[in-house]
């Protein structure tokens, strides 16, 4: 319910901010079909399959499966927009990904043994592939002058939208909670998680592509993990500090500017 309620609270939030900006203003008729797109793959289907997903395998496999979005990128690029494969953000993503792995091994063990293990591996996977598409659909729109802030107001409408519809239509009631836990964290994932994250990160898909910038979500266990460590008493063990190192080398692989060509700029 907080996820189609956070793109809700998104949405008015960015529109309130543009319209205080006088930068409002009606996209071309060109982009519906991107805007549409975006919306329902960033803001809507890849949120169905990741909680559908959750349901069948834990969160670090779930993580796991996402943290291949560079690669996902690089491949829709190049199949999208003939953009050349970048053998150091492929190999880059291969670090992050075994160092995921290290990360959450007890959690992917666990799991392996399960039937419905495939169920919720190809819905993480489905989920990751969405995630990827909406990033191509933004970099594709801000080529063409769009920004990812006016963008991310008409996607977002459209994703809560049809969430919201496929909830009343499945028969799941649209209740809000008032208590403290709840608006908390409605507000935290609606504000920083989307207005900023997403804001953030899709800029960043503009400046710097895609694949590079998908590298991010192999970060983000890593926050969680530190976070759960201070808060929740999680211990870090060797395995896990060398699938950190790992990550950390993967890091330095897709980013390090002095592999660049010369006279480009990351």
């Amino acid at each position: 319910m907080v996820d189609r309620l956070r793109f809700w609270l998104a949405a008015l939030v960015i529109w309130v901010w543009l319209a205080w900006r006088r930068e409002w203003r009606l996209p071309p008729r060109a982009i519906w079909p991107h805007l549409l797109g975006q919306g329902l793959c960033l803001f809507c289907l890849n949120f169905m399959c990741f909680l559908y997903a959750s349901q069948w395998i834990a969160s670090g496999l779930v993580a796991v499966c996402f943290s291949t979005a560079p690669v996902w990128n690089a491949l829709n690029g190049r199949l999208f927009h003939g953009t050349a494969l970048s053998a150091r953000v492929m190999a880059g993503a291969a670090l992050g990904l075994a160092g995921l792995l290290l990360l959450f091994g007890s959690e992917v063990l666990r799991d392996l043994g399960r039937p419905q293990i495939w169920w919720g591996l190809g819905l993480a996977l489905a989920g990751t592939a969405c995630f990827s598409l909406g990033n191509l659909l933004s970099g594709a729109m801000q080529r063409r002058g769009q920004t990812p802030i006016q963008t991310n107001a008409w996607a977002m409408t459209i994703g809560a939208t049809v969430i919201a519809a496929w909830a009343v239509a499945s028969g799941q009631p649209l209740r809000f909670d008032l208590s403290t836990q709840y608006v908390g964290a409605w507000l935290y994932l609606a504000i920083p998680g989307s207005v900023i994250g997403f804001t953030a990160y899709l800029t960043l898909v503009g400046r710097i592509g895609a694949d590079r910038a998908a590298y991010c979500t192999v970060l983000f266990p890593i926050v969680a993990l530190n976070i759960s460590a201070v808060v929740e008493g999680y211990r870090w063990t060797p395995p896990a500090l060398f699938g950190l190192l790992l990550l950390a080398a993967g890091n330095v692989v897709v980013f390090w500017r002095g592999a660049l060509p010369r006279g480009r700029s990351a």
